[in-house]
């Protein structure tokens, strides 16, 4: 007995060690991302600010990697958790039609050899290594059993992916989709997949509605970063290139929100410079900033929230921090002009100052101008109306089709090379 008290201290250790969300070792590639931002307080939000129903239920959610491997791990997180929240049961299979997983291709996820984990508040874990033949634009799906104890606290909101939750149980096993009634568009707990893939490496691409993929088609994977990875992928310059999308709908550079997520320049570290393999990041924000000291203060949940007005100082300087970071970690930063947004004058005046300074200052190491590709030659302040997708601020499939294109054609030139 006194021997194994005195093992109990070392167990301890272990488990916590299997928990630890460090590094990977070198050959792993970020080849999916969602950007973790915290569900808002229950009691000030509407329903659609609130997380899924999940207690006890087993949940499955699909995701589209941009690199292929023999190998996979699964980062789960509970980031923005106030208490240890524990999964159990998981798994990680090809997706097939809807909620079904392809017979044959389950495979049990571990976490230091056990299938389920507890998840500390304010961390992030890695599984360990499963054998599932990840294939680039193949989908795959992971599953689990969510607490019965615990709401999540930690989701990505804006998934443009449908994604499933079943009744009560664990179906977590089930390759059939008989047991998943219920849908989502969210993703929870779930912020990443990296794959085994040697002499690999990563794009990043970070901002905010307009990297998410608002108003792009659900389950069609039309948004900018989506169609710039097949692009990619099938140039010869990147067929051993990654895409991962960390951009928030509604995110700002400056200020949080809570709704929107941490500040891009908060979250920047995290989010963009430790993604395992990241060699590029490509950067597109500043419209929330300009957009949001003008939104009116009302009661409940304000998720706009602080209503700071900022200046074309103000964004320059923070633009200038993120490069400034980006290339203390050796990494190449890409900057985005903001799109048109038909914001009135005293707005659009800030944003030409900005689109201005991105493209002249060469603080970037390459410049994407957006703008330019997207905005009506008859009225630069507006969206070309076949790359509105109606609210005059998020592109159409064809906008972020063409902004694909813009993308493409600056990261795979030989100077940007």
């Amino acid at each position: 007995m006194a021997g194994f008290i005195a093992l109990l201290p070392l167990l301890a250790s272990a488990n916590a060690a299997a928990a630890e969300p460090g590094p990977l070792p070198a050959g792993w590639v970020a080849a999916w991302s969602a950007a973790a931002q915290a569900v808002p307080p229950a009691q000030d939000a509407p329903s659609f600010n609130r997380a899924p129903d999940t207690a006890g239920r087993t949940v499955r959610q699909v995701i589209y990697p941009t690199l292929s491997g023999a190998s996979a791990r699964i980062r789960l997180s509970n980031v923005f958790g106030n208490a240890p929240v524990t999964l159990r049961s998981l798994t990680l299979g090809l997706a097939g039609r809807e909620s079904e997983v392809v017979p044959g291709t389950l495979k049990p996820l571990t976490f230091g050899g056990k299938t389920e984990v507890t998840i500390p508040a304010g961390s992030a874990v890695w599984s360990d290594a499963v054998a599932v033949p990840v294939q680039a634009g193949r989908p795959l799906a992971l599953s689990f059993v969510a607490p019965t104890n615990a709401i999540a606290t930690t989701w990505h909101k804006l998934a443009s992916q449908v994604s499933y939750v079943s009744g009560p149980g664990d179906f977590s096993s089930d390759t059939q989709g008989a047991a998943f009634r219920g849908h989502i568009t969210s993703y929870v707990w779930l912020d990443g997949l990296a794959v085994d893939a040697p002499g690999a490496s990563a794009v990043v691409a970070i901002g905010d509605s307009i990297t998410d993929g608002m108003r792009s088609t659900l389950n069609a994977n039309r948004r900018w970063p989506d169609r710039f990875a097949a692009l990619v992928s099938s140039s010869p310059a990147g067929a051993r290139t990654a895409v991962v999308n960390v951009g928030i709908s509604g995110n700002r550079l400056l200020n949080d929100s809570p709704c929107y997520g941490k500040a891009l320049k908060t979250r920047f570290s995290a989010d963009a410079l430790d993604q395992p393999g990241v060699r590029d990041v490509i950067m597109l924000i500043g419209v929330n900033d300009i957009n949001f000291g003008w939104m009116p203060p009302h009661s409940g949940l304000d998720c706009d929230v602080p209503h700071v007005r900022v200046q074309a100082a103000d964004l320059i300087a923070g633009y200038q921090q993120m490069i400034t970071s980006a290339h203390q970690r050796h990494l190449r930063i890409f900057g985005a002009t903001v799109t048109p947004a038909s914001l009135p004058a005293d707005r659009e005046a800030i944003r030409t100052e900005v689109n201005t300074w991105i493209r002249t200052s060469h603080a970037f190491d390459g410049v994407i101008d957006f703008d330019a590709a997207l905005r009506d030659p008859g009225t630069p302040t507006r969206l070309l109306p076949r790359y509105d997708s109606g609210d005059h601020v998020h592109p159409s499939d064809a906008g972020y089709q063409r902004m694909a294109e813009a993308a493409f054609e600056v990261w795979s030139a030989p100077r940007a090379r």
